[in-house]
């Protein structure tokens, strides 16, 4: 399974911003999927999960802002940014979990066994 993240950046506070997934090496969809971020001296937090049959979940921090979206077609998934704020700066990672349903309350990096590079996201004030 390969991940390639892109779309991170620089924007201003109350800015947008859309990240990309592609994936490759399995069949897109069989498994749950999500972002995780990781902001600078912290722990990667997952943020978002989605799977053919239930989710997406959202982390209560980005619950309302950000929206995952997915094209089968170029099995490729996305994260849409909305009204990005300063705590929004992190390297944003996405992953592929080894199990079909997303685990419970996004699970944490353990949970999940194929990750991308990873994208700077950086926030201004």
């Amino acid at each position: 399974v390969q991940l390639v993240e892109s779309g991170g950046g620089l924007v201003q506070t109350g800015g947008s911003l859309r990240l990309s997934c592609v994936t490759s090496g399995y069949t897109f969809g069989d498994y749950a999927i999500g972002w995780f971020r990781q902001a600078s001296g912290k722990e990667r937090v997952g943020i978002t999960c989605s799977s053919k049959t239930e989710g997406p979940y959202y982390a209560n921090a980005v619950k309302g802002r950000f929206t995952i979206s997915f094209d089968n077609a170029k099995s490729t998934m996305y994260l849409q940014m909305d009204s990005l704020n300063p705590d929004d700066t992190a390297v944003y990672y996405c992953a592929v979990a080894q199990r079909r349903t997303c685990p419970p309350f996004l699970g944490g990096p353990r949970k999940y066994d194929s990750w991308g590079q990873g994208t700077q996201v950086i926030v201004s004030s």
